[in-house]
């Protein structure tokens, strides 16, 4: 448990600094509040009073929805994954029916049993000093908030570091079996499978590794049969993608997503992906090519399908899951000056979303 402790404290102490942030903002400008916000709150988001309810914002809404009633059609509600509301679900049944608490438990248990692997799994690759800088720069990213809300981003980033970390230990059906849970959290998840392959293929019994790596699209399969049987639509999940937010499939690939940001002046959005990317090829070069190919899928995917609204929606949070990009980053910055300078600016910036978050402002 020593191992843990500096990404435990890491963890715990900037969740506590961003709640006591958000919690300000909400009893000091009220009146700042977005007027429009009624348009997005359902009326699930008010549960505890606004110091727990601080943290159900936009999408939050849905997953409440899908842990009270399941999946319906037409609906948005089958484009987020069964994994997390199925949990907040349980949670809000032990809770009483408080599925919003529900939800920030969930997410916040995850997040720092996130914190942890992701820092054992550094130090195994990298060494201690530089997991202590991935901890602190994924603690202080500008969309970090999500870690504590009614998201599933700490879900998933859980399960992702626990896949990479298993199949390190050469434990690939374990790893199988977390990535698939990870695919049935978040579409995301299936970045993770050519990246367990790569190190799957690199094992002397090369075989089953890769057998226990094709368990993860097999699990999966579990998401479409839940839809035919709750709502006869299998691939509703990608339905809602098309006709909710209008994604499709840019015949350019990811270049199309890059042409579509700079055509609607998405600058800083793709600024970011532009910087996952690049720090992508600095952890395929310093920890291994499975790393990089995680970190470059994760930005090609949303790259590639553009939604016609806003063609780089949510990039920025989509970004906080590519753990590689922040090893990448703890590997680049070295000595205290520039990790001062460095954390800095990313505190900065989430200081800033965490304000527009808690305004009801939309952020990534």
């Amino acid at each position: 448990m020593r191992s843990a402790a500096p990404a435990l404290r890491v963890f715990l102490l900037s969740r506590a600094a961003i709640w006591l942030l958000a919690i300000a903002v909400v009893f000091l400008f009220e009146g700042s509040m977005n007027a429009r916000r009624g348009e997005w709150d359902s009326g699930r988001l008010h549960e505890l009073g606004r110091v727990v309810d601080v943290w159900a914002r936009w999408d939050s809404d849905w997953f409440l929805r899908i842990a009270e009633n399941g999946y319906t059609w037409p609906s948005s509600t089958p484009a987020f994954f069964p994994l997390y509301p199925l949990l907040v679900a349980g949670g809000g049944l032990l809770l009483g029916g408080h599925d919003v608490l529900a939800g920030v438990l969930v997410s916040l248990a995850a997040g720092a049993a996130a914190f942890v692997l992701l820092y054992r799994l550094t130090a195994l690759k990298l060494g201690e000093e530089i997991a202590r800088e991935t901890v602190l720069f994924l603690a202080v990213a500008p969309t970090s908030l999500f870690f504590g809300a009614v998201y599933s981003e700490s879900l998933f980033l859980l399960l992702a570091v626990a896949s990479f970390l298993l199949a390190e230990q050469g434990r690939f059906w374990s790893a199988g079996a977390a990535a698939g849970l990870a695919l049935l959290t978040r579409s995301a998840g299936i970045a993770l499978v050519p990246a367990l392959a790569v190190l799957a293929w690199r094992q002397p019994r090369r075989l089953p590794a890769l057998a226990g790596v094709a368990l993860a699209p097999v699990l999966f399969l579990v998401y479409p049969l839940v839809l035919a049987i709750w709502i006869d639509r299998p691939l509703a999940f990608l339905d809602a993608q098309k006709v909710v937010w209008e994604r499709r499939l840019s015949p350019a690939g990811p270049l199309g997503g890059v042409v579509a940001a700079v055509e609607h002046l998405e600058l800083l959005d793709l600024a970011v992906a532009i910087a996952v990317v690049a720090l992508g090829v600095v952890a395929w070069r310093r920890i291994g090519p499975a790393y990089g190919v995680y970190a470059l899928v994760s930005v090609a995917l949303p790259l590639s399908f553009v939604s016609d609204k806003t063609p780089l929606w949510s990039m920025q949070r989509f970004a906080i899951v590519v753990f590689p990009a922040f090893m990448a980053l703890g590997s680049l910055v070295r000595g205290r000056r520039a990790t001062l300078v460095v954390t800095t600016i990313l505190a900065a910036w989430l200081a800033v979303y965490v304000v527009r978050w808690a305004l009801w402002y939309w952020v990534a």
